[in-house]
This record gives C-alpha cells, structure tokens and sequence, in this order.
C-alpha cells in the first residue's frame, strides 16, 4: 500500500459519512475501503485529530454539524476484575459519560482496540450479555486488568466526576507521559 494510500482511504470515510443518511459501522466503512475495522477505528481518530467532527454514536459513526459542539472527551487508564467491568461501565454512563471505546497496550501484538459507544445500563447489559456468551473474554484479561477507555461527555464537569467515581472505586490507574501522549 502506498504512503497516500492511507490519505486516500479517509477521505473515501469523510465521503461516506458525508453522503450517508444515517450513522455507518465501523465495519461498513471497513468494507467500503477494503480494509479491517481496526484500521477504519485508526482512520477516524487520525481524521478527529485534524479537526474533522466525527462523533461515534451506539450504531456507528456521524459527521456533526460545522455549528454542532464536539462533545468533551478524556482518555483514563483502569485497572481492575472482568467482575468488576459491568460495575465500572455503569459507573461511567450514570454520570453521563459514554464510553465510546476500550483498548489495551500488549507488548507484543501493540494496541488492540474496540469501538464501544456505551451510553446507558442497557448498552452496559448489551454487552455484559455478550462476554457473558462465552465466545469472548474482556480484553483487560490480556494485560493485567489494565486496559483503557476515551469517555467523552456533555461536559468537562461530567468528565470530572467520572475520573473522581472511577478513582474512589480504585479503577483508575496513573497514565505515563508516554501512554498520555500517544493514545489522547
């Protein structure tokens, strides 16, 4: 693949998004571009990074309105129990927050990420249900507990008590300079 290639490939999203009549998966982008979702995930952070308003909502992707306000979002580094991930995700959205994804640092196979777009205790029960299926197993299990999560929210304040919830619950583990500047 050419080094414009990847350049090529966000704008074929932007496109998508901008002619779509609703929210697209990350897997129909994935499709569309012949790529995986991981590298579509990759995309949209890097087009959000250059300013692009894209908002992920529960059922995909959406280009915000140049007048709409992007929402506020932080990036917290947790650690904690697979029993305890239904406790520190309603934690999150009773406040307000969604949790818009999850991801862990391997050492080996590097960052593995999913796009999550947790909003409710019906979003939480959703996918509480599905690890509970038996076909997957929460990705903290490969790293220690340790794993992370952008929360984004309606406000700075909402933000705020999150990070101070997920703290008194002891989920909040301290992020390096390194893990800060590479995964904000």
């Amino acid at each position: 693949m050419s080094a414009g290639s990847g350049d090529a490939r966000r704008e074929k999203i932007l496109e998508a998004l901008r002619g779509a009549e609703g929210p697209l998966s990350g897997g129909a982008l994935a499709e569309k571009c012949g790529v995986s979702r991981q590298v579509v995930v990759t995309d949209i952070a890097l087009l959000r990074t250059r300013g692009e308003k894209i908002v992920s909502t529960n059922r995909g992707y959406v280009l915000a309105a140049d007048d709409a306000p992007v929402r506020p979002t932080r990036l917290f580094k947790c650690r904690h129990t697979a029993e305890q991930t239904a406790d520190e995700l309603t934690c999150v959205v009773d406040l307000g927050g969604c949790v818009e994804d999850v991801f862990v640092n391997h050492r080996v196979y590097g960052k593995v990420s999913s796009e999550l777009g947790i909003s409710s205790r019906r979003d939480v029960e959703r996918f509480m249900a599905e690890l509970a299926s038996g076909v997957s197993a929460p990705l903290l299990e490969v790293t220690s507990g340790y794993h992370f999560h952008h929360v984004s929210a309606g406000s700075e304040e909402v933000l705020d008590d999150v990070e101070r919830a997920l703290s008194e619950r002891g989920y909040l583990a301290e992020l390096t300079d390194y893990e800060a500047a590479t995964f904000s």
